[in-house]
């Protein structure tokens, strides 16, 4: 029966189409010549068209978002590039703070450097002085500081003991002593590398003029100094001259 009502539309179809043209589209496209889809067979499925205001609705949403993406991007190179600015910013900060604290160490190294040597010109004139000192003291006999005998009853020109001299050796030793505790306030220090059992050898503080066989003394070693000498808050302001033993 569904088969029979398909052909008679059919036919009527073709009849309208033959007589108006114009008007069989209309039909076609009439809602109320439509076939129910109640009256079709389960295998044939009914098709839906969209209509036209939401076609265009559709369209304008996705203009709409189209357009948001491109005004959004804008905002996103001037973020991207205030990131990479604040990056920038904080490099030349921790550069510029990093070169300050070693200005401010070089500074301070400096200053405290010019303090230490600032008399290292007059010191240098000074020892010269003190080497005098120490060779006049040196050149007084032993002899002659204290009395060879303990018995008043010797006579006095028989005992070599010379009062004077004794006491003016006194003075310039308390002299020479109170100089040389005032110098090392100031950083200035005299070392004798032959005190005790002497020292090795050390090319930077010691001066070898000359070598020479020492029984019971090993080979490097200063059995012998020539002159003193001198330290000025670490650095060696001159070389003590000493003689070096060299058995083999």
């Amino acid at each position: 029966m569904i088969q029979r009502t398909l052909l008679r539309h059919a036919q009527t179809v073709k009849q309208i189409h033959r007589v108006c043209p114009s008007r069989s589209a209309s039909i076609l496209h009439s809602p109320s010549r439509r076939i129910p889809s109640s009256s079709l067979p389960a295998w044939i499925s009914p098709r839906f068209y969209s209509a036209a205001p939401e076609t265009a609705e559709s369209t304008g949403s996705a203009q709409a978002s189209s357009e948001d993406q491109v005004d959004e991007d804008p905002a996103k190179k001037e973020l991207d590039s205030k990131n990479r600015e604040i990056i920038d910013l904080k490099d030349r900060y921790l550069r510029s703070v990093a070169d300050f604290r070693n200005l401010q160490d070089r500074t301070k190294r400096d200053v405290q450097s010019a303090r230490d040597f600032a008399i290292q010109k007059f010191a240098a004139d000074l020892i010269e002085s003190i080497d005098n000192l120490d060779r006049a003291l040196s050149t007084v006999p032993a002899s002659k500081l204290a009395p060879q005998s303990s018995d008043p009853d010797t006579p006095a020109d028989e005992n070599t003991y010379n009062k004077d001299l004794a006491n003016l050796y006194d003075g310039l030793k308390m002299t020479e002593t109170i100089l040389m505790g005032t110098l090392k306030k100031h950083g200035l220090e005299r070392f004798d590398p032959s005190e005790g059992e002497g020292q090795l050898f050390n090319p930077n503080l010691h001066e070898a003029t000359f070598q020479t066989k020492v029984e019971g003394k090993e080979d490097g070693h200063v059995f012998m100094t020539q002159q003193k000498g001198f330290i000025l808050n670490g650095r060696v302001l001159r070389a003590a001259k000493v003689g070096v033993v060299k058995n083999s």
